[in-house]
């Protein structure tokens, strides 16, 4: 896991002012609301992500802050200065697509030189820094290849290196690594990551992939239906998710309702301490996510109903007073439950979630 450098706010701690800021970024289509009053705050440097399910407003937000879509309201400022009147081609952005965009009959190193041919960029100084950018990203010997003879890695890897060539003041990725398979996905994000923090690019990826996101990120700004459902670090947004959808979406977790006695949720032989705002509460929420659930001696009662070995690690389903319970259990050798046993399922207090339920 990345250690990010910033907050949950929307603005890193200590940031005086935001290198890109979003205020009330809104984008309307007849009666559909896209992007809805969206504020967000970057550092210059950070790694951010956009993350959500299709439809969310992801995408359009990153057209709006490349100038390729309009706003229907609030502001996108550079460093103080208004982008939204500066056309795209002037907004000194580098963007990569999710289909890449190389001219096929260019070179590797053409496609790279174009944004600085476009720039008037003196034959020399361009040759000069098309190489650099290309051994950046390990296709220095490349140089004359046409993208058809070009995995799909390798095209990835030009598409970077030609939005990385102009220097850009912000680097923008719409979901530049889905086209790739599995083991060659994971592998650019090691290395999409070594780029951008060896160059301190600052950095917008829009992704619905969850893993990506969390590899990646310095912050993610979880968006459903236009709306930022919470920004924060990778590992405060997994452990700590601000709304159900976030709960739902990142990864899988356990949702039990329990009653509230004197300030505390209780579930089976369980306590966990209650916020302030939730201590008078009838019931709330409680999730918990099933990698940090341990069978013990004692607990909440669970029946495993089936388990499923998968490599790394088993994962069993159970039932439990409370509902049905998914448990990840790593593969460290050790005698598991059968199917049809009863157990018992306990958590650290601080690794359970608790928001408003029902009771209420």
């Amino acid at each position: 896991m990345i250690l990010a450098r910033t907050s949950s706010s929307t603005s890193a701690p200590g940031m005086a002012s935001a290198f890109l800021t979003l205020d009330g970024l809104t984008k309307r289509y007849a009666d559909h609301v896209a992007v809805d009053a969206l504020s967000l705050a970057v550092a210059q440097g950070e790694f951010i992500s956009l993350l959500g399910p299709s439809g969310c407003g992801k995408t359009t937000t990153l057209q709006m802050i490349a100038g390729f879509t309009e706003p229907s309201g609030g502001a996108i400022r550079l460093e103080g200065r208004d982008l939204v009147a500066v056309k795209p081609a002037r907004r000194g952005l580098g963007i990569v697509f999710q289909s890449y965009a190389l001219f096929p009959h260019m070179t590797a190193a053409e496609n790279v030189a174009f944004g600085l041919e476009m720039q008037k960029v003196p034959k020399a100084e361009r040759a000069t820094r098309v190489a650099d950018a290309l051994t950046l990203v390990g296709l220095g010997a490349l140089a004359d290849r046409y993208p058809r003879r070009m995995s799909g890695g390798q095209q990835q890897r030009v598409a970077l290196a030609r939005a990385l060539v102009i220097k850009p003041r912000i680097l923008l990725l719409d979901e530049p690594l889905s086209n790739l398979d599995a083991k060659l996905r994971e592998e650019m994000q090691i290395e999409l990551r070594q780029i951008q923090r060896s160059l301190g690019t600052t950095t917008i990826l829009v992704t619905h992939d969850q893993q990506e996101a969390m590899a990646l990120s310095d912050r993610i700004v979880v968006m459903n239906a236009g709306k930022v459902e919470q920004i924060g670090r990778p590992q405060e947004v997994y452990e700590r998710p601000a709304t159900p959808f976030v709960a739902s979406f990142l990864g899988k977790t356990n949702v039990f309702e329990a009653p509230v006695q004197a300030g505390e949720a209780v579930i089976g032989g369980l306590r966990v301490p209650c916020p302030p705002h939730l201590a008078s509460a009838g019931r709330v929420s409680l999730s918990v996510r099933p990698e940090k659930i341990a069978f013990a001696q004692a607990g909440l009662a669970c029946r495993v109903v089936s388990r499923v070995f998968q490599g790394t690690h088993w994962l069993f389903i159970g039932e439990t007073p409370a509902g049905i319970a998914t448990i990840v259990c790593q593969n460290d050798g050790a005698p598991k439950p059968e199917e049809g046993e009863s157990v018992h399922l306990s958590w650290r207090p601080e690794d359970a979630g608790l928001r408003a339920g029902e009771g209420r």
